[in-house]
């Protein structure tokens, strides 16, 4: 029986943007890296099922990102963070030989849910896991990294405020401002300022 083929639309992380799989008892296991080495594996693994013929055995090598939006020294910068550092998601046929190619790619140290006993059939993830996993990755709006929390002082870097040091009231992430308590004649005054007006002292 012939395997039915895959969308040919896919990210830069090779995740299919349609999560429905076919039904040919490929699953999706999770096989751990070292860490700082996720994007590294994905390359050379898929370099291997190349190189190998293995590619109506292993279907997808996916590292699970997601966007955050970083504010820092007052510029804000898109960034891609890893959902799971030190793991890349393989899905595959798990046999003895697509076991052996995924098992021996270099920066690969085992598979995640695997008993002590080294070659044990690895345990797969739920569909239903994986499928939430990947919609979040094309879906999910980017999360906001501001580098400052409640309580913590800031400087104010611009506006008329400039230069004054305050700590941070409350933090409004939908509309991206924050209110920082500075002190003007003798008393703490509230100011509603731009996450890209303050910075972390």
């Amino acid at each position: 029986m012939a395997l039915e083929a895959l969308p040919d639309e896919s990210d830069a992380n090779g995740a299919s943007s349609d999560v429905i799989e076919p039904k040919d008892g490929r699953a999706w296991f999770i096989v751990q890296t070292y860490s700082g080495y996720e994007n590294k594996v994905k390359v050379d693994l898929e370099q291997r099922i190349k190189s190998m013929d293995m590619s109506e055995r292993i279907h997808q090598v996916v590292v699970p990102t997601e966007d955050e939006i970083e504010i820092r020294d007052g510029q804000r910068k898109t960034v891609s963070k890893k959902l799971f550092p030190g793991y890349v998601f393989v899905q595959m046929l798990m046999d003895d030989e697509s076991w052996y190619v995924v098992r021996n790619t270099p920066g690969v140290t085992g598979f995640a849910g695997t008993t002590m006993d080294e070659r044990a059939k690895p345990t797969p993830l739920p569909d239903t896991e994986v499928e939430q996993i990947l919609k979040q990755m094309h879906s999910a709006a980017p999360r906001i990294n501001i580098g400052f929390q409640v309580g913590e002082t800031v400087l104010v870097t611009d506006g008329p405020f400039s230069d004054m040091i305050g700590s941070v009231d409350t933090i409004d992430l939908d509309r991206g401002r924050v209110r920082v308590m500075v002190s003007m004649f003798g008393r703490d005054t509230p100011v509603e300022l731009d996450f890209l007006q303050v910075e972390k002292q």
